[in-house]
């Protein structure tokens, strides 16, 4: 989890797709969600919005594992600085994986 959340940024994640888009609505704590097309999605933060982007990508292989990777958008408009990190606290809270 990271301490602050710029106004765009890009990450990779270990979620397949069908994960991802099962995670998505509990994320998102109740924001409006709505899936705009293939690997897009825009979420309602207050009067402000958080356009989500993503493309699945080759997985990660160490020895016999192999781990999904989920190369993921991040754009907030029109979100304060403030919701904007309570939102991701939030977001990456739930969306972790593994260890801790």
């Amino acid at each position: 989890m990271q301490g602050h959340y710029p106004a765009e940024f890009h990450r990779e994640q270990g979620f397949t797709e069908a994960d991802w888009l099962t995670c998505l609505p509990g994320a998102v704590r109740g924001c409006p969600l709505a899936i705009t097309g293939p690997g897009r999605a825009t979420v309602q933060i207050g009067a402000g919005t958080l356009q989500l982007a993503w493309q699945v990508r080759p997985p990660r292989q160490i020895a016999l594992m192999r781990m999904p990777v989920l190369a993921t958008h991040y754009r907030f408009d029109g979100v304060a600085e403030a919701d904007r990190q309570a939102f991701m606290k939030f977001f990456d809270l739930y969306t972790q994986r593994g260890g801790g």
